[in-house]
């Protein structure tokens, strides 16, 4: 009987494909799957190694769901090993249905809205973090694979990085970093100068906006907030319906109700324009887009009150909240604060591969030395 039920599972099992959320131009296409077992030998295939170590547990009270975790016993930090395994051995739940279950236990501050746990479907990614000392964490009936500790940097970087050359990706990561400013700072920004600092405004460009405002039913701050609040509504519905109507959705919402919207005199174009380009940059940085836009309305809010003043003030009470940041002995905002020198090498500006000797100094491990020259 057992055989059988073994068999049934193994016919159900979804092939291995490249992950619709992680496709590369250049490198591995192989995905995780929902099979613990698959996604183990994905790792072992790429590991072969006698120092590839796992803990297997079972939790969930009616689910019993497998979890393993993954580490480089002659790499990871064996400290950090014994408290992520400490922390999943004590949790008593009902049932673990996918890996994020698991992250609201491994977080340091579950309360915070930033990411705290790393994340990825690609064996390669998965890997190449083991390799630098992080613990991986497969969950059975979940693609998604957990590793830790995770530093804010790690979401700059894409996969694709490590299979183009050097220069472009550079330039690539560079404008991820400005995307992330105009995703957050733009509307608020924006605000600021309509409401406080329009003298700093060229005359024919503020002739020109105050024209588009002029017989609008809202103040700015609340046009604003209504654009945003809108396109939030128009992501989440795009999101959510079937797939063949996803995409109608997406131009109706984005052309026809818009320009109606613009047509009918409830919202200007600036704002609109405003709006659309902060949400389109948020998308360079997929893993982080939820962040992003509780950060622009948090700095949007801010320049409506306070204006470039409150965007500062927001902005340092972010910085400094940050720097306390702490996961599993990681700084959040390494290798920027503390600053890491050797770590710079592959952070923004990345280097030849022949000049990462050592593994990164923000991540606990015990061999430094990751090319002999």
């Amino acid at each position: 009987m057992a055989k059988k039920d073994k068999k049934d599972n193994e016919s159900i099992k979804r092939n291995i494909m490249e992950p619709p959320t992680s496709t590369v131009l250049l490198g591995p296409r192989e995905g995780f799957i929902e099979d613990v077992t698959t996604n183990f030998q994905l790792i072992k295939k790429r590991l072969v190694t006698s120092s590839l170590q796992e803990v297997n547990l079972k939790i969930g009270k009616y689910t019993q769901t497998q979890v393993k975790i993954l580490y480089l016993n002659d790499i990871a930090d064996e400290k950090i090993v014994t408290k992520i395994a400490k922390k999943l051995s004590q949790i008593n739940i009902d049932g673990i249905l996918d890996s994020f279950y698991l992250a609201s236990f491994l977080e340091q501050k579950p309360n915070s809205i930033f990411k705290q746990v790393g994340q990825t479907e690609k064996p390669d990614v998965a890997v190449a973090k083991m390799l630098e000392g992080r613990v991986a964490i497969l969950v059975d009936g979940s693609p998604i694979v957990l590793t830790l500790p995770f530093v804010l940097i790690e979401d700059l970087q894409s996969p694709d990085d490590y299979y183009q050359k050097n220069f472009r990706v550079t330039i690539t990561r560079y404008i991820r970093l400005i995307s992330i400013l105009v995703s957050t700072l733009l509307p608020g920004l924006y605000l600021a100068l309509l409401l406080y600092h329009y003298k700093i405004i060229p005359f024919n460009l503020l002739v020109t906006l105050s024209n588009s405002t002029a017989n609008l039913p809202f103040g700015p701050f609340i046009e604003i907030l209504f654009v945003i609040i809108l396109f939030e509504v128009l992501y989440e519905a795009n999101l959510r319906m079937p797939r063949h109507l996803g995409m109608a959705l997406s131009i109706v919402g984005a052309l026809i109700l818009g320009d109606t919207a613009v047509q009918a005199g409830l919202i200007s174009p600036g704002a609109v324009m405003i709006i659309a380009l902060s949400g389109i940059t948020a998308y360079t940085l997929p893993n982080e887009t939820g962040q992003l836009s509780l950060l622009r309305l948090g700095f949007t809010f801010f320049a409506g009150m306070l204006s470039f003043y409150g965007i500062c003030l927001f902005g340092v009470f972010l910085l400094l909240y940050l720097s306390n940041f702490n996961s599993y002995g990681s700084p959040y905002l390494a290798p920027i604060a503390p600053y890491i020198k050797s770590d710079l090498k592959d952070a923004v500006h990345k280097q030849n591969l022949l000049n990462l000797k050592t593994r990164p100094l923000s991540i606990k491990n015990k061999n430094k030395t990751r090319l002999e020259s």
